[in-house]
């Protein structure tokens, strides 16, 4: 739990309700957040998702995990306390993004199950669901679009999940994507599909 630093301030409720805004764009706020091996497809995945929701008339947002260490997250490195505080924060972005009734995709590795389980209860129920973009390590290590395998093979990346560092798999995610059997396309599908199927899209 972060430890609260400032004092003196007051939550500000505005004049427009969620329920206005959701209304407004034909859709209900939620998150998907994706989590897996690094090369498991989850920002491809996300993006892809994101492009067929537009197309579709829905608002989405991709939030990346290398976008967001550009910026928010750049003082953030990948020891266990900083990759906590990474997901912390993020979590806080993509609640504020669903008030504001988008459809956010999350990509993050986000290794630990209780930093994504300290993720989900800042939600309230149905806006927060987990999608195990599930790929074998040695599936993963084979396509390394970054490179990043090979050099934590090499030892020159420490702590890199799946090689010097834990992954610890979701043991009741809302959605699995076996991203080792289907492609791109099929996984963005079937997210769309459970979104619609959830009556997250009314429009």
């Amino acid at each position: 739990m972060s430890e609260q630093k400032s004092t003196n301030i007051t939550w500000h409720a505005g004049h427009v309700e969620r329920g206005d805004r959701e209304k407004l764009l034909g859709q209900r706020g939620v998150t998907l957040w994706l989590t897996g091996l690094s090369g498991s497809g989850k920002s491809t995945i996300a993006v892809a998702t994101e492009a067929l929701l537009v197309q579709r008339g829905h608002l989405a947002y991709v939030l990346d995990g290398d976008n967001v260490r550009h910026g928010l997250n750049k003082n953030l490195g990948f020891s266990p306390e900083d990759r906590t505080e990474n997901i912390r924060r993020i979590g806080e972005v993509a609640k504020l993004f669903t008030d504001l009734g988008a459809v956010v995709l999350t990509s993050f590795i986000s290794p630990y199950r209780a930093d994504r389980d300290a993720a989900r209860a800042l939600f309230r129920d149905g806006d927060f669901v987990e999608v195990y973009v599930e790929a074998p390590l040695d599936v993963c290590e084979s396509r390394d679009p970054k490179g990043l395998y090979a050099k934590a093979r090499a030892g020159e990346i420490p702590e890199f999940t799946g090689i010097s560092a834990p992954y610890e798999e979701p043991s009741s995610p809302e959605l699995r994507l076996p991203t080792g059997d289907q492609g791109v396309e099929q996984s963005a599908e079937q997210l769309v599909a459970y979104l619609e199927k959830g009556g997250y899209l009314s429009g």
